[in-house]
């Protein structure tokens, strides 16, 4: 469906609300004239009659003042967002693209600490996963796990790496015959585990959900096991809503911040780098798994 052109929308907001041609062409810096024809323009465009033109008194029609009650809000919405955008430094505003499960699982929840950290810093996150278009975007910095290909030319910053392992709600540890959570996301993520832990699964059932955060919502909802990155259920494994009886183990790779400018200039970017450095290492702390190459995870349970 192809939309009226934005000015005759505009010199039609501006004429509703002075319920007069002469006063919008005031506003608007036009001649009466040309508020005329462009509201004349948007009724032959959308085949109604938005105003009753009386004794040189134009009136509303109901398709008229239901219009204009979308218009007007839509022109407050537009000046307060130019109003905010112009008001802003730039320098201060730092675009975040991230992966959506580790940004509503993992980053969200730690956001009120980077912003006590950066009060003079606005986060502005992006959910979006894959490769990225930073000219066209607008984006300073995505956090991406490195399952694609990115052009030598972005900046990358290895954050840390990935770790994953079943959870489920009861923290059974038989894997035969249990119910597995798969998703299309992270299609790989039960044979790589199988393969890395040297464990078999034998008679289970199986569920596909299609984004991997939803694999993880059912395994809290207890509908099964479903294979997690560490990061992602760190909080889950806290407060109990989830068990991850093997343990965990790095999968080979790994997360990244990408970005087309360098991360080490002492700016914006290199505050957040800082910052989700220090948390990623801390969560990974927290759970008892080391970053250096000789670490050992404790012995998951055997599963006979």
């Amino acid at each position: 469906m192809k939309l009226p052109p934005l000015t005759a929308l505009r010199y039609f907001d501006i004429a509703a609300e002075t319920e007069s041609f002469v006063r919008a062409a005031e506003r608007l810096h036009v001649t009466h004239g040309a508020v005329s024809r462009q509201v004349r323009l948007l009724e032959e465009s959308l085949g109604v009659e938005l105003f009753e033109r009386r004794n040189r008194a134009i009136f509303l029609t109901p398709a008229g003042r239901a219009l204009h009650g979308t218009t007007q809000a839509i022109f407050e919405q537009l000046e307060s967002a130019v109003q905010r955008l112009q008001q802003q430094e730039p320098d201060n505003v730092l675009v975040l693209s991230c992966e959506p499960t580790i940004a509503m699982r993992w980053l969200i929840p730690r956001l009120p600490r980077f912003h006590a950290a950066h009060p003079d810093l606005q986060l502005h996150l992006v959910a979006a996963g894959g490769p990225l278009d930073f000219a066209r975007s607008g984006v300073d910095l995505a956090l991406r796990r490195d399952d694609f290909h990115w052009p030598p030319t972005l900046h990358a910053l290895k954050v840390c790496d990935e770790w994953i392992g079943p959870v489920n709600r009861d923290g059974g540890t038989a894997l035969d015959g249990q119910r597995q959570l798969h998703s299309n996301t992270r299609p790989s993520a039960w044979p790589a585990w199988l393969r890395l832990s040297g464990q078999q699964a034998r008679h289970c059932q199986r569920s596909d959900y299609e984004h991997f955060y939803l694999s993880l919502q059912a395994a809290s909802a207890g509908l099964g096991l479903a294979i997690a990155s560490a990061l992602m259920v760190r909080d889950e494994l806290d407060s109990g809503q989830l068990q991850a009886p093997f343990g965990f183990l790095r999968d080979g790779s790994a997360y990244h911040l990408l970005s087309p400018q360098p991360l080490d200039d002492g700016g914006k970017r290199q505050r957040f780098a800082d910052w989700v450095m220090g948390e990623s290492q801390a969560c990974l702390a927290h759970l008892g798994l080391l970053q250096n190459d000789d670490a050992a995870l404790p012995s998951p349970p055997q599963v006979r």
